[in-house]
């Protein structure tokens, strides 16, 4: 090869490396740079999520041994070190493991959670990996539904004893309306018939009139201003409102307690709830007994005792006269007129005030409902030589002197 093609020869090959090295570089610069992933971070990562979920979560290895559990699975006090202390969410992992997905509602006992017992959601599913050997773990997440199961089955009952308590007046009315036009000619027959089908009408108005309040007292308004309410005008109306009923049944209204009391409230409200404990226990009273209703200031709020000597209540349904429509004697609902909404609204209009209502009874020996709404002000100091008001465990209404007390319903009214 002679010099000249030997001198063109390498020129031309530089140029080519030259020109592949600038174009390599080109595209270096233009690419991004790939990162592999961290597998490390990733599992960091994730069960940082798991720890913050609000749902409990455990995962159970094929021996049921605990896995992971995150701390509100460890809340609930399911999980003790990598044990599963729940029978139930042990067979919901049996049959994850065999069936697949599933999903069920768990009771965990009270002594378990220490609050009560709850009811939890639970799905369960089946960790598989494709190069994994099966069975694999099975992961749990749990969702605290109490609350809502609570509510669903108090609207299903609320539902169904709305329809109940609705269709029997009305289906009196249509009766009795038949029956006045089959008896168009006997006046003394139409007479009777049209003053049932009046008691009718209003049981059916004060059915919905109830229905209204308690829909208002539950959130569909909102609550007015509260502003001082004297106490003794709201036991002044209320045993105004009862008395013609009492009297009916030859029982007196016997009213007492300590005298000037302020609470913050809504004073119809307030009335309406006394009203409807004196009713409610003028309902269940023995002809010719007596009913007091007295008030006391105690630890920042004012008593108000409702006290009769009427049937009782059987310990397995306190817990439950507060729920609607709910009574004790079913056999006496169309007797008494009740419609089983008046304790409901009690304890509503207790609640919207800041306050409670409790009751004590005594099977045969009567009754005592207490309502408790925060005071206003501190109490006047009663005048000299008037007996101080009882300030122990038993019920206001129970130890009264004759000067603190009045009597309505079958006897004078108005304080002496």
């Amino acid at each position: 090869m002679s010099p000249t093609v030997a001198l063109v020869t390498g020129l031309v090959l530089g140029a080519v490396l030259v020109a592949a090295v600038v174009v390599t570089r080109r595209r270096l610069a233009e690419e991004p740079v790939r990162v592999e992933p961290d597998p490390t971070l990733e599992q960091l990562l994730a069960r940082r999520l798991v720890d913050l979920m609000d749902p409990a979560v455990v995962v159970v290895d094929v021996d049921e041994a605990v896995l992971l559990a995150n701390p509100a699975a460890r809340a609930l006090g399911i999980v003790r070190g990598t044990r599963l202390l729940v029978p139930e969410l042990l067979r919901v992992v049996r049959e994850v493991r065999d069936g697949g997905s599933r999903r069920a509602d768990v009771s965990l006992p009270g002594d378990l959670v220490g609050s009560g017992p709850r009811r939890v959601g639970v799905h369960g599913v089946r960790l598989e990996s494709g190069s994994a050997p099966l069975p694999g773990p099975v992961a749990l997440v749990l969702q605290d539904v109490t609350e809502a199961r609570r509510v669903e089955e108090v609207r299903r009952d609320f539902v169904a004893n709305v329809g109940h308590e609705l269709k029997t007046p009305v289906g009196a009315l249509a009766l009795l309306a038949e029956a006045v036009q089959d008896a168009a000619d006997d006046p003394e027959t139409v007479q009777r018939f049209a003053a049932r089908m009046s008691h009718e009408a209003d049981r059916l108005a004060r059915l919905v009139r109830e229905l209204i309040d308690l829909s208002r007292l539950q959130g569909g308004e909102p609550l007015p201003d509260l502003v001082p309410v004297d106490v003794d005008t709201v036991l002044l109306e209320s045993t105004d409102r009862t008395g013609l009923a009492a009297a009916a049944k030859h029982i007196d209204l016997v009213v007492g307690g300590e005298r000037g009391l302020v609470v913050r409230g809504v004073e119809a409200q307030l009335a309406t709830a006394v009203t409807n404990l004196l009713a409610n226990a003028v309902h269940y009273s023995p002809e010719g007994t007596r009913i007091a209703v007295a008030a006391r200031a105690r630890s920042g709020f004012a008593e108000i005792a409702v006290t009769d000597s009427g049937i009782g209540i059987p310990r397995e349904d306190r817990s439950r006269v507060f729920e609607r429509f709910y009574r004790v004697d079913q056999s006496r609902a169309s007797s008494t007129g009740g419609t089983g909404l008046g304790l409901a609204i009690v304890k509503h209009v207790a609640s919207n005030h800041g306050g409670s209502v409790t009751v004590w009874s005594e099977e045969g020996l009567g009754s005592t409902f207490t309502l408790r709404i925060p005071l206003a002000a501190a109490p006047d100091v009663p005048p000299a030589g008037e007996p101080p008001t009882d300030t122990g465990s038993e019920p206001a209404a129970a130890h009264q002197s004759p000067s603190a007390v009045s009597h309505v319903g079958g006897h004078t009214e108005g304080r002496s």
